[in-house]
């Protein structure tokens, strides 16, 4: 037999051509795939205990997860199913009694409180419920204002809540104050404050809860398109099913144990 191309050697071998290149495209798709999936939060065995008088309430049951870069994760459960508690853990608001919390390669739960106000200040952003604008300040002062603490001058300050501030689609909005947008143009605000830190990672506790349903549908859609056009990773607390669809990835969380996990292969259908 001639051997006269790569074809022909894999034939020599007893490869069927055809089906070697299908499978050696599918792995190399996979090795990518699994390339592009870093982890930037590990939960391993969570647990917090409080103590109520004689009794000990275990508001995290011995949680795990991992949640990668560009994700956009939603932990849903109705009151006291520990949700809340789990996100301030996360974000080093409180201390777990047990477990490790990996924020992008570093332990929280070993940092003292000022490491995590540190960390926080340079690797997270928050979105809040309430908004937590300063009434007294417009727009690109309230955006610019958690770049004051990184000790930025003015001028960057302002030029890069600017462009966030384009980012979410406030452009005629960057001069009035809170009492002079709606709840949704403020909550976009409160979008681009947390966006202009550059955080690895995006906290929102109940992001829509001061919100009307159409009101909260834009600022979901907003959050998940920003999420994905600045590959961030977004991790929010809601005990909305609906809300919780437009994320990647569902954890369901039941007297402080993750009693699933979904992926929400189905979500562009779904909300539209």
């Amino acid at each position: 037999m001639v051997i006269e191309s790569k074809y022909d050697i894999l034939s020599a071998y007893g490869f069927h051509t055809h089906f070697f290149w299908k499978r050696l495209r599918y792995d190399m798709g996979e090795r990518s795939m699994e390339e592009k999936r870093i982890p930037v939060i590990q939960v391993k065995d969570l647990y917090k205990i409080y103590r109520v008088g004689d009794s000990r309430v275990r508001a995290l049951n011995g949680v795990d997860f991992t949640i990668y870069k560009g994700e956009f994760c939603s932990i849903v459960g109705t009151s006291g199913s520990g949700k809340s508690t789990l996100l301030n853990m996360l974000a080093g608001l409180e201390k777990p009694t047990k477990g490790e919390i990996v924020i992008a390669g570093e332990h929280m739960e070993n940092k003292s409180e000022n490491q995590l106000v540190r960390f926080r200040r340079e690797h997270i952003g928050f979105i809040f419920q309430s908004f937590n604008l300063m009434p007294t300040m417009n727009a690109v002062e309230n955006v610019a204002l958690p770049l004051t603490f990184q000790g930025m001058d003015k001028k960057t300050r302002m030029q890069k809540a600017d462009v966030v501030l384009d980012l979410v689609g406030l452009r005629k909005h960057k001069k009035h104050r809170p009492t002079q947008m709606s709840g949704g143009q403020q909550q976009r605000v409160g979008v681009a404050r947390a966006l202009v830190v550059n955080p690895e990672i995006i906290f929102a506790d109940e992001p829509t809860g001061n919100l009307d349903s159409n009101t909260s549908k834009e600022v979901m859609e907003l959050m998940r398109r920003v999420v994905r056009e600045q590959n961030q990773t977004l991790v929010m607390v809601t005990h909305d099913n609906y809300l919780a669809g437009f994320a990647d990835r569902i954890f369901r969380i039941i007297d402080g144990k993750i009693v699933s996990i979904e992926e929400n292969t189905k979500k562009e259908e779904s909300l539209k």
